[in-house]
């Protein structure tokens, strides 16, 4: 072939290669943009470049290892042919020498392909296998350390997996050549000269060569597999098979000892190949094989009879070891290890003075449920049609001296609502979200709606501490398309009554549409060829995508675990996200397995969090675990990605909180980990649950929990300590029994953060459990009778989640029940039902039920309350105050009514009418 040919064929081969994979460029260059973007071309980098690499390696390795084989298999210094039978592949087919290579060389590079896949996929292993970090724990069997088993062993059984098929194909497909060749025939069905008579009844003959090729790959062959038995006995301590998870008695007193023979033995099978390659002798190998396959009989055979003739009568005895392994392992693993046990007497009755020393607890109790507050911001928050809140965070702030537990909800854009959509709207000039509605948890106005500190558009906060300067909201949990910012079209802020105001992004974030490449390779990504005609982007124009922060945080630590619920915090005057991150395995010895989500783990840690502007996007990741050795691997990984806690945002500390996923598996696992003595455990004496609720319908770590409790963050005094302090909370019963056991609390504040406290009540003593309080709610005649008029009156009754709120050494319970009419969709706070002991009591607040219960010394504390809660009001008021306070008010009537929201426009009127009356008097 000709020079100027070549390069014709070059060139037609590179214009077809890149239109095959030109979407593939498009998306490689658009990644590099945003990585860089944002700052973490580390991710992008590293991951490509091993990723890269490693499938390069293993597809030349494994193509050359194939290739090379079956050349030689079908190696011969004279042509031949070779037919294969009808009866076979339904028409006779000729191959040829040719033919075969290439075939032979085509399957190569598709298996090669295939393999390295494969290992490019488990590219993090990988590199967590050369840059592991010892936990300084060994296991109890083998003397191995931990990270063997969490870095090392999962790398390990990927390449004896990948060894022993690229073994085993070329094996197979080096007799099938020879096969084809005629080198290899049955006696009675080929004559050839070169005939192997393969007779079990008479010696075998072949010729040398082919034996010794065929003898060495059956070697390779043989060495994987005894390599896979190797890994084995490491797998039997992340596996169960007797009373726990891990290596049981059994297990080391056969199984290891049976997988250490047939290691010995598989290798020696496999040097006996090598010797029956060289001398042609196939009956000692055959003597072998027979052993092997006894010790095989024996190996599934053994172990359940032992289990059964040995250990299983004398089963405590024996496993006591193994199942304290196992308590120590997994408490360890879940991090509960150092978990601190209190005792509570729970002798000394709650008094009025009790609850009057805890004024900030009762201050903070939590009457507003996410799932109601929600409807309600709906309402009478949400402004426009085109808003949305889609979720409802919890958090502390210190509000006029004192610790406050308050309820935000992001305003963010829903673009789907839009009134008209069209590309313009979508991606130019509605953009983002603005601001929040915020208040306390506990407060009600007389109309059974919540209490703002932040509210309407722009945003009015109430408390400097809640104040707003920036509240655009560009990245949330409901964004998930690009909008370009910064361009000739005006860019929606916010309504304001007949008008809208406008601004312009100023911000970092994003990437500049600078060049005429960036905006073909921006509208071929996202299929759009009005981001590329459009007249409106200018250079100094950027886009914005990845908004939506859960795919934005996956983007840049794809190797974490993000708890299922960020929350946004105020700082600063600024909106943030905060993610909670978590590092995990399933390989830790001994430790019992849980489910999260998809996925199976028994090691766990909260090491990192991840904070995102909800302005710019600006994301930062944080270790906050400078001990767990997954995290650190991770950080020697990439070096230039973790940020040390003490870099955080001081404004944010304040608002860091334990998370609620890792407490969910933390309590799941206490629930039988909290038994350390092994021969309680082995009997299952004192298991514990936690308690079943059916009214809380939401989703669950793991899905047999049923409809559990799910803990909550609140605002108490921790039985002997001198302040209130934010924690997460959540009870036990025992198991198929209704009363308390035992409540567990995770704290969130300064140096106590992430210590786990349990709190046990005598077994002698009566506490009332969850189930059982709500029966007697259910069965007290004051409040079915109330329920009941209410039903009757077409308004439907919606009991709220039951909070067991710890007070000194005791418990009170606490239940809010909300009212909406039949066609209304705001749900009002009507009553607060509160137990202790066996007194109830259902009144309109909760400081009224406790002065019911706890006596007349509640008095001042509820005129306190009340006076604090309630809208100051101007002493005196002229008549053209109050006329000009009339006409805004009708003003805003007829906006609400112009907008259809009329619940809006219902409490407009009502203010109205109230303004009136002022005329009269």
């Amino acid at each position: 072939m000709n020079t100027p040919k070549l390069f014709s064929w070059i060139g037609i081969t590179a214009v077809v290669l890149f239109f095959l994979f030109f979407s593939t460029i498009v998306s490689f260059v658009t990644d590099w943009w945003w990585f860089s973007e944002v700052g973490y071309t580390e991710i992008f980098i590293k991951p490509l470049l091993v990723k890269t690499s490693l499938g390069i390696a293993t597809i030349l390795f494994a193509s050359a290892f194939l290739i090379g084989n079956f050349l030689l298999a079908a190696r011969s210094k004279t042509s031949w042919n070779a037919s294969l039978p009808e009866a076979l592949v339904g028409q006779p087919i000729h191959l040829n020498k040719g033919t075969v290579k290439k075939i032979s060389a085509i399957l190569s590079l598709i298996i090669s392909a295939f393999l390295g896949i494969i290992i490019a996929y488990n590219w993090h292993d990988i590199l967590k296998y050369f840059s592991a970090i010892p936990f300084g724990e060994k296991d109890p069997i083998f003397n191995k350390d931990i990270s063997f088993y969490v870095f090392s062993l999962p790398v390990l059984q990927l390449f004896q997996s990948v060894l022993g098929i690229l073994a085993f194909i070329s094996l197979l497909g080096s007799i099938a050549i020879y096969f084809l060749r005629g080198n290899l025939s049955i006696i009675g069905l080929d004559r050839k000269p070169r005939v192997i008579e393969l007779n079990p009844f008479k010696k075998i003959k072949i010729d040398p060569q082919i034996r010794i090729h065929i003898s060495v790959l059956l070697f390779l062959f043989l060495l994987t597999s005894a390599f896979g038995a190797y890994i084995s006995l490491f797998k039997l301590l992340i596996t169960q098979s007797g009373p726990v998870f891990g290596a049981a008695y059994t297990d080391a007193a056969v199984a290891i000892p049976i997988i250490k023979i047939s290691i010995a033995v598989t290798f020696f099978i496999a040097l006996l190949a090598l010797f029956w390659g060289i001398s042609g002798k196939l009956l000692p190998i055959a003597g072998i094989i027979i052993l092997y396959l006894l010790v095989g009989t024996i190996s599934a055979a053994a172990p359940g009879v032992f289990q059964k003739l040995i250990v299983a009568p004398n089963e405590l005895k024996m496993e006591t070891p193994f199942i304290e392994r196992n308590i120590l392992a997994t408490r360890k693993a879940y991090d509960l290890d150092k978990i601190e046990e209190r005792e509570i007497p729970a002798d000394k009755p709650l008094t009025a003075e009790d609850i009057d020393n805890n004024k900030l607890t009762i201050k903070n109790v939590r009457l507003w449920d996410n799932e109601q507050l929600l409807s309600t911001f709906s309402q009478i928050q949400e402004i426009r049609t085109y808003y949305e809140f889609a979720s409802v965070d919890n958090d502390r702030y210190v509000i006029d001296g004192e610790i406050r537990q308050i309820m935000l909800s992001p305003r963010e854009l829903a673009a789907e609502s839009l009134p008209n959509r069209n590309w313009i709207n979508e991606k130019l000039t509605f953009t983002h979200g603005y601001g929040v509605a915020a208040g306390p948890v506990n407060q009600v106005t007389s109309e059974g709606l919540p209490v703002l500190f932040v509210k309407d558009l722009p945003p009015k906060s109430e408390k400097k501490e809640l104040e707003i300067t920036r509240p655009e909201i560009y990245f949330g949990e409901l964004t998930n398309d690009y909008a370009i910012v910064k361009t000739k079209s005006k860019e929606f802020d916010y309504p304001k009554g007949e008008e809208n105001v406008y601004a312009n992004y100023q911000g970092k974030g994003g990437i500049r549409l600078d060049s005429l490449i960036k905006r073909i390779l921006f509208a071929i990504k996202f299929n759009s060829l009005k981001l590329f005609l459009s007249n409106d982007i200018t250079n100094e124009s950027r886009i914005l995508y990845n908004r939506n922060i859960r795919e934005r945080v996956a983007k840049i630590a794809p190797f974490l675990t993000f708890d299922r619920d960020p929350y946004m915090a105020v700082a600063d005057g600024k909106i943030y996200w905060i993610f909670d991150a978590y590092t995990k395995t399933n390989f830790y010895p001994y430790s019992q397995p849980l489910s999260l989500g998809n996925e199976t783990l028994n090691y766990i840690r909260n090491s990192a969090k991840v904070v995102v502007n909800a302005y710019d996007g600006k994301m930062s990741i944080y270790q906050i675990d400078q001990k767990d050795p997954i995290i650190r691997t991770y950080a020697k990984i990439f070096p230039n990605v973790f940020q040390p806690l003490s870099e955080i945002p001081k404004s944010l500390i304040p608002h860091l909180r334990y998370p609620e996923d890792i407490f969910t598996l933390q309590t799941n696992i206490y629930t039988t980990y909290h038994m350390d003595n092994s021969q309680i455990f082995y009997n299952k004496e004192d298991l514990w649950e936690i308690p079943n609720i059916p009214e809380e319908k939401k989703e669950q770590i793991n899905a047999d929990a049923g409809s559990q409790m799910d803990p909550r963050h609140m605002i108490m005094k921790l039985p002997g300590e001198k302040a209130e302090e934010y924690i997460l909370m959540l009870p036990f019963t025992p198991r198929n029994k209704d009363n308390l056991s035992a409540w567990m609390v995770a704290r969130n504040d300064g140096e106590n953060y992430g210590k786990l406290i349990v709190y046990r009540f005598p077994k002698q003593k009566l506490i009332f459990g969850p189930k059982q309080v709500i029966s007697r709610f259910n069965q007290d005649a004051e409040i079915s009778r109330q329920i009941s008029l209410w039903d009757q009156r077409g308004s439907q009754v919606i009991q709220g989640p039951l909070m067991v709120i710890p007070i000194e050494e005791s418990l009170i319970y606490v239940r809010p029940l909300y009212l909406k009419a039949e066609t209304g969709k705001i749900p009002e706070l009507k009553r607060v039902i509160v137990a202790y002991e066996n007194k109830i009591a259902m009144e309109k607040t909760l400081e009224e039920a406790l002065a019911r219960i706890f006596g007349t010394n509640m008095e001042n504390t509820i005129r306190k309350e009340v006076e604090v809660s309630a809208e100051p009001e101007p002493a005196d008021q002229t008549f053209q105050d109050i006329l000009k306070q009339s006409n805004n008010l009708y003003e805003e009537a007829l906006n609400a009514q112009r907008e259809g929201n009329w619940a809006r426009y219902g409490e407009a009127i009502r203010k109205l009418g109230e303004t009136l009356k002022k005329t009269a008097q």
